[in-house]
């Protein structure tokens, strides 16, 4: 059974499903969706149509679903979809697509968002991120899964950033972050790859291959992409084949420091 605050404020029309906790003073929109499980802290907020999945826990004073700040937002039918088991702390801001994002913001499962983080508009984000305190990501911003953001962080719009790759903290990045890689400072460049990340999750052997293919990228002085077209070749590691792909597609380019040979 679900346990709502009497002070609460649920408009007609939003659906709440079983076992869904609201505390006082939140306010739930007509156009919400509330998944099963689901835990909504005191004075937080859910507006527009918003889609929160099942067993997420969002903490006191978090606004969701808020307008995008975006100028040439003019009203549009736009959406903000939620998936599981997510984190979501205190202060933390998320605002739906745009009708020039293709509508969606769009967030995975079983990730963490500290105090302060700011989802903007058309962002995408997998599975198993974690976002520290104040990061904050502008619109359309792409992360993949097990990615990392450090505290006080701003990624500028329309970058990727890929799969178990970890950005520092106090870092700026305008630039697009490769798979397993880490990268720091401001502006943020590729510092190495994300070792710890990697070791929790990946084999001794995959990572091996993921160390040799970064060296032959970023370490010999070759034109990046012609190395990753010559790596697709020469290994059949899905995971360096991974990397070799995120470097071809980027369109904001890659953060390092070129070195002459």
């Amino acid at each position: 059974m679900s346990k709502i605050s009497p002070l609460a404020i649920i408009e007609d029309g939003a659906i709440i499903g079983k076992d869904v906790e609201i505390g006082p003073y939140c306010l739930i929109s007509a156009q919400a969706t509330i998944g099963d499980g689901t835990k909504i802290d005191q004075n937080t907020s859910i507006y527009g149509k918003t889609t929160i999945g099942k067993n997420n826990h969002i903490f006191s004073h978090a606004v969701i679903g808020s307008v995008p700040q975006d100028l040439k937002f003019a009203g549009e039918d736009v959406e903000l979809i939620i998936g599981d088991n997510n984190k979501i702390r205190e202060f933390t801001l998320f605002n739906p697509g745009t009708k020039g994002g293709g509508g969606k913001t769009i967030i995975g499962s079983h990730n963490l968002f500290m105090g302060y983080v700011h989802i903007g508009h058309d962002v995408i984000i997998g599975n198993h991120c974690i976002l520290a305190n104040a990061a904050t990501l502008a619109g359309h911003v792409e992360m993949g899964d097990y990615a990392v953001i450090g505290g006080m962080t701003p990624i500028h719009q329309f970058v990727h950033i890929g799969d178990y790759a970890m950005v520092a903290g106090a870092s700026a990045l305008a630039q697009d972050v490769p798979p397993f890689c880490m990268a720091e400072g401001n502006r943020a460049t590729l510092r190495g790859l994300n070792l710890t990340g990697l070791r929790r999750n990946l084999s001794r052997e995959d990572i091996d291959e993921i160390k040799s293919a970064y060296r032959e990228l970023f370490e010999n002085g070759k034109p990046l992409k012609d190395v990753a077209n010559e790596l697709l070749e020469s290994s059949n590691n899905h995971h360096v084949h991974d990397l070799c792909h995120f470097i071809l597609k980027t369109k904001r380019g890659i953060p390092y420091e070129r070195k002459n040979i």
